[in-house]
């Protein structure tokens, strides 16, 4: 047993040990050491910056960034915070740009921007600039952001999500601290290969969260072989290239973004049914209420797999991907989506499903007739999620008493 004059709050950041107990935000400490891991081992010498603004649910990231200070610094990683969002954000595309600069030390610089909904908002025309001019291969940005659904510190209750993807930012939503490991370092992986910044949305559930993390294997992504333009989808000196810079935002980073999240699973049937007739679509904070609505009406596994119901779990919520969506609703009669405030999956799969000559039913904010399911103005919970799911579950599988015998919900 280790002597306890040996152990230190900062043995969360030990990248050689086998498991850790984080918080959100200590989570997002963690990230950079460990991109910076996964770099040196693919033989590059790379350094992190970090920079943005505080507010709920990350107010206490600079704090925790600060009490590992020489953490970082031993690492090549470099925190500053930003005089405001759009200012930290500049300074992190400034830093993609290290192949036009005389003396370079590394061979790419990866970035973390941080801030909640108001600073997605004012860093809009910062964050549309850097994400068409792109990052450097061995670069990559991540934006991540806090939203407050529910406005508990905020003069809004903001969705930023739909904003980014105004702007074609692919979207990462994990629903758990490990995932906001798991994610965040796909999020850089995914910026690599797509040239495109990449967002991490967190809510307070995960941000303020806590558990133990399993730290035990670094991870390694599949990089799919697609198509790209003759000159790269990276960053690179262009004058005046206002219509190239978008066509080949939308026809090439934003397809590279889905084809990754594609080939290394990201998006999946996490419980029930491998092929399911009934699919419950949701992502990030969402997925907690849905398994917690299906133990309340008491579907556990077996349950699921006997009706034929399966939870797909979607990380990248825009763009979602179509071949991913095609594959789990394939037999599915209905599409149940689950998510907080705006649809936002459930919108993008209509569009995506339209065509589809057995196009399932898709229902989430409102019914098949277009009544209200699950609001869209007030906080989610697994009860509100229960009540919503019995009614779609009674109304879709003629056969639930046959294969669900007791369910009275």
């Amino acid at each position: 047993m280790a002597d306890s004059a040996d152990i230190t709050l900062s043995d969360r950041y030990r990248l050689d040990a086998d498991q850790a107990l984080l918080s959100g935000r200590q989570a997002l400490v963690r990230l950079p050491l460990v991109q910076r891991e996964l770099d040196r081992r693919a033989g590059l010498n790379t350094a992190g910056l970090i920079s943005g603004y505080r507010g709920s649910p990350l107010g206490g990231y600079d704090s925790e960034l600060w009490k590992v200070a020489d953490l970082l610094k031993a690492n090549d990683i470099i925190f500053q915070p930003g005089l405001n969002e759009d200012l930290a954000l500049t300074a992190l595309a400034g830093a993609q740009q290290l192949d036009y600069l005389p003396g370079a030390t590394v061979d790419g610089v990866f970035a973390i921007w941080y801030g909640k909904g108001p600073g997605v908002d004012r860093s809009g025309d910062a964050i549309k600039h850097a994400n068409l001019a792109g990052v450097s291969p061995h670069g990559g940005m991540l934006l991540v952001f806090g939203d407050d659904h529910a406005g508990k510190s905020s003069t809004t209750a903001h969705q930023s999500d739909l904003t980014l993807a105004s702007w074609d930012v692919p979207v990462l939503y994990p629903a758990s601290v490990a995932e906001i490991l798991d994610y965040g370092l796909a999020g850089f992986a995914m910026s690599r290969f797509s040239g495109a910044l990449v967002g991490l949305k967190l809510v307070n559930e995960t941000a303020e969260g806590s558990g133990v993390v399993d730290t035990s294997a670094l991870p390694a992504f599949v990089l799919p072989d697609i198509p790209g333009p003759p000159d790269g989808v990276h960053l690179r000196y262009e004058a005046r290239a206002v219509v190239e810079r978008d066509a080949r935002l939308v026809r090439f980073k934003l397809p590279r973004a889905q084809a990754f999240a594609r080939a290394n699973r990201l998006d999946r049937i996490s419980f029930g049914a491998a092929r399911p007739r009934f699919v419950i679509a949701t992502a990030g904070k969402a997925y907690a209420d849905v398994l917690a609505a299906l133990g309340g009406l008491g579907i556990d596994e077996d349950a699921a797999r006997r009706i034929g119901l399966g939870v797909y779990k979607i990380a990248l919520i825009y763009p979602l991907d179509p071949a991913g969506l095609g594959e789990a609703t394939e037999a599915a009669e209905d599409v149940f989506f689950v998510e907080e405030k705006r649809p936002h999956a459930e919108t993008q799969a209509k569009a995506i499903l339209y065509d589809r000559p057995a196009r399932p039913r898709i229902t989430g904010k409102s019914d098949p007739d277009g009544a209200p399911l699950l609001p869209a103005d007030v906080t989610l919970d697994g009860a509100v999620v229960a009540a919503a799911l019995a009614g779609r579950l009674r109304a879709s599988l003629s056969d639930l008493d046959i294969l669900l015998p007791g369910f009275r919900a």
